[in-house]
């Protein structure tokens, strides 16, 4: 059986929902054509890309969130914390194995 565009259509919130993890998903593949990208040119169109595609996701955020459709907790100060601290290991990490700190 064929669908019709009129037995297809979503509704604002799943559109929108669709649109965000289609940004997602483009952004995903803009970092990865950036980082395997080898002429200084197509870097920059990617990178240029990248952040065109980020900041269309982040309207999409606004326009979700605004209207109540994603909501984002706040973050406790324990998880900063936490996040913070492993972020700081693996830093040291990398910069000992690296030969960075002395």
């Amino acid at each position: 059986m064929k669908l019709t565009k009129s037995e297809t259509s979503l509704c604002e919130k799943d559109a929108l929902q669709d649109m965000l993890d289609s940004e997602k998903a483009l952004m995903g593949l803009y970092a990865t054509a950036l980082y395997e990208g080898s002429g200084k040119n197509v870097r920059k169109s990617f990178s240029d890309n990248l952040m065109g595609v980020a900041q269309n996701q982040y309207t999409l955020f606004q326009q979700m969130s605004a209207r109540g459709y994603y909501e984002a907790p706040p973050a406790k100060k324990d998880m900063i914390d936490k996040a913070n601290d492993m972020f700081k290991k693996q830093q040291k990490t990398l910069k000992s194995a690296t030969g960075g700190e002395k």
